[in-house]
């Protein structure tokens, strides 16, 4: 797998997303279809290949935000010319700001850590060993002060 051109330069596993697994995963094409019925969102239009393939706008994105939304940690990237946010002297920045709504359902709260463990760790040595676990943490841990 080209993990570079499957993880979003604000950190974002898209390798591990269900939109982007739904191309060749019963189990995740059901999860789609699932809150495709329940949002009224055509199926096809949550399906992903990740934000580099579809130039920082994904499918759905579109669908819900319109044609003029644009993610502004893709563009900000893009723009200075970084791979990913974590290489810019800004970071982290607003563009990888957490946000309380749909934490439960969305995995943006985890970008900057991610991004983290990406420079730490490289890019293939955290996705292969660690971005799923990451993900499974964030969705089914309880929150805990250790």
């Amino acid at each position: 797998m080209d993990y570079f051109q499957m993880t979003a330069p604000c950190g974002l596993d898209c390798f591990n997303c269900h939109f982007y697994l739904a191309n060749k995963d019963q189990e995740s094409m059901a999860m789609v279809e699932k809150i495709s019925d329940e949002y009224k969102i055509p199926v096809e239009a949550m399906l992903c290949k990740g934000c580099r393939s579809h130039n920082g706008q994904i499918p759905i994105q579109k669908q819900v935000l319109g044609e003029a939304h644009h993610c502004a940690a893709y563009e900000c990237s893009q723009g200075k010319g970084f791979r990913f946010c974590a290489d810019c002297d800004q970071f982290p920045c607003d563009n990888l700001h957490p946000y309380a709504d749909k934490a439960g359902d969305l995995p943006h709260n985890i970008k900057v850590f991610n991004l983290c463990l990406i420079k730490k760790m490289g890019l293939e040595r955290w996705a292969e060993h660690k971005a799923t676990e990451v993900r499974k943490v964030y969705f089914t841990k309880p929150w805990t002060l250790m």
